[in-house]
């Protein structure tokens, strides 16, 4: 069973309230003990403040000192303790009877609590009893005279429920402020989520991660070399198709991803893209002697340069490929030929039997055989390769359909070749000299069409003539240049390119010869024949 999936949103969410919680709980306890403590520490530093600020008081001391003038501790004290917010502030003498007492009834009774006796023989200190008043934080200093002998003492008292109180209010205002800042960390979270879940286009690790594992597969698959490049030409992606054409062409065997691509392949050209951020399509390179046929685009992101990519593809693969087309393109056509000059035939035939006039059929049989036996004798006899002979019986038909003649000699018997890849380089060349043959006689006075062969020496020549309206002269240096034609319209001037180039891969050799009114083209290419023949 698969793990539950649970959504980036919702994994976002969660660990920042997670966080924001943890965090949120830690400061709180922590604040909320120093703050305690604080507040405890100035509420007692503000009773030690004001228990000495009376024991220094002139009043104090002359009641200590006078009974006469005893009533105006009570007095004076009771002013301070309105002022400062206190629970009390008692003045007692040396045995501990109380001179002044927010209580009046209490005064000149001893003081309750237990923890005076220090203070009594001269220490200044702090402590926590219950007295008449309750539980209080209460500070107790010394009173002296002018020669420091000591006449009495002062307690200040400050209620614990008030200092609890404080601290409350203080925790109150950690948690409100912590209660804040999760709801702004909550929200937070989701914004945070929603803006990440917009910019990965809504998609969920999971389907990102699949993505990338389909997308390597992908690259990894095709069969045409992929490398593409950073903004700063270093090399971040090389599939295995690429890597087997750079060990073909004997390339470094190191890592090339994180490479300088200038360094690596200059021949690749992407620094190109980079800055003029123009495609090019379909271009020769050659990689340490391998030609590649290759495209080479720049990738851009908001009118932005992020890199570039080039696919590329071994070129004698490229060229098989076109070979195998053309040769299968050039069957079909040759097939569909005989088959609609056979209908053709018969449906004459099935007239003639309507009309029941079975001496034409006779002689209409007869002209048939006797062309056949003629017309394909005259192939087969001296032309060994059924391929190859197949192929110009085909032509021949085709050629009979546009009413045009086509005419094949042998000077020689041609044997089979001994390498059947032959067969299909002279099918590319015949068959795109013969159909531009054809296409140049249709509007000429004379259709006619010669194709002559000659075999000697491990030699084979095969010259074909047309009585079409030629080749103008200015073009005939150049007519076997890709995308020159004599002929107007679209997708011309690739039929003589690819006869050239068949003819180069045999490593034979083609010429447009001199003729007036008549178009001739000479193809001579190596033919070794089968089982090692030849005709001297």
């Amino acid at each position: 069973m698969n793990s539950p999936r649970f959504k980036l949103s919702t994994i976002i969410i969660f660990f920042i309230c997670l966080v924001v919680l943890i965090s949120l709980s830690i400061t709180i306890l922590l604040i909320t003990d120093t703050t305690s403590e604080n507040i405890e520490n100035q509420l007692e530093e503000k009773a030690v403040n004001i228990s000495r600020t009376v024991s220094e008081s002139q009043v104090v001391h002359e009641g200590l000192q006078s009974v006469e003038l005893e009533a105006g501790i009570q007095e004076y004290t009771v002013t301070i303790q309105e002022a400062t917010d206190v629970l009390f502030i008692v003045v007692m003498d040396m045995e501990g009877l109380r001179k002044s007492h927010p209580v009046p009834e209490l005064i000149g009774k001893p003081f309750i609590g237990g923890d005076e006796e220090r203070v009594l023989i001269g220490e200044e200190y702090t402590s926590r009893s219950e007295g008449t008043l309750g539980k209080s934080l209460r500070s107790f200093t010394p009173i002296m005279d002018n020669e420091e002998n000591q006449i009495g003492a002062v307690a200040v008292g400050i209620s614990l429920d008030k200092v609890e109180s404080a601290i409350q209010q203080s925790q109150f205002k950690i948690l409100t402020g912590s209660a804040i800042g999760l709801l702004v960390g909550i929200i937070g979270a989701f914004w945070l989520a929603w803006y990440i879940k917009k910019s990965l286009f809504g998609l969920e690790p999971y389907a990102i991660a699949r993505i990338h594992e389909e997308r390597n597969q992908m690259l990894q698959s095709v069969h045409e070399g992929i490398i593409a490049v950073d903004a700063d030409s270093k090399i971040v992606l090389v599939n295995k198709s690429a890597r087997q054409i750079f060990h073909k062409a004997g390339l470094t065997d190191e890592e090339p991803v994180g490479m300088d691509i200038n360094e690596f392949l200059p021949g690749a050209m992407l620094q190109r893209m980079l800055d003029d951020r123009k495609p090019d399509l379909d271009e020769e390179q050659n990689f340490n002697g391998i030609s590649v046929i290759s495209n080479r685009a720049p990738l851009m992101v908001n009118d932005q340069v992020i890199g570039a990519i080039a696919t590329f593809r071994d070129k004698t693969e490229v060229n098989l490929l076109a070979e195998q087309l053309t040769g299968v393109q050039l069957y079909a056509d040759s097939l569909r030929a005989q088959s609609h000059e056979f209908m053709n035939q018969l449906h004459v035939l099935l007239g003639m039997i309507k009309l029941e006039e079975y001496g034409q059929v006779k002689e209409f049989i007869a002209k048939l055989a006797d062309h056949q036996v003629h017309e394909v004798g005259a192939v087969t006899q001296h032309i060994k390769d059924p391929v190859l002979s197949g192929f110009l019986i085909g032509k021949i038909s085709y050629a009979r359909e546009a009413h045009v003649e086509l005419l094949i000699r042998c000077e020689t018997e041609i044997p089979q070749p001994k390498d059947a890849a032959i067969t299909h380089e002279l099918i590319t060349i015949l068959g795109n000299v013969i159909d531009n043959a054809i296409d140049s006689v249709l509007d000429s006075e004379q259709q006619l069409i010669t194709v002559e062969f000659s075999y000697v020496d491990d030699l084979l020549e095969m010259t074909i003539t047309d009585s079409g309206l030629g080749i103008p002269s200015d073009m005939q240096e150049t007519i076997f240049t890709k995308g020159i034609s004599s002929k107007e319209g679209k997708n011309r001037g690739f039929g003589l390119y690819l006869t050239k180039n068949s003819v180069e891969k045999l490593e034979g050799s083609i010429e447009l010869l001199p003729e007036q009114d008549l178009t001739v083209f000479s193809i001579i290419v190596p033919y070794e024949a089968a089982g090692g023949e030849s005709i001297d």
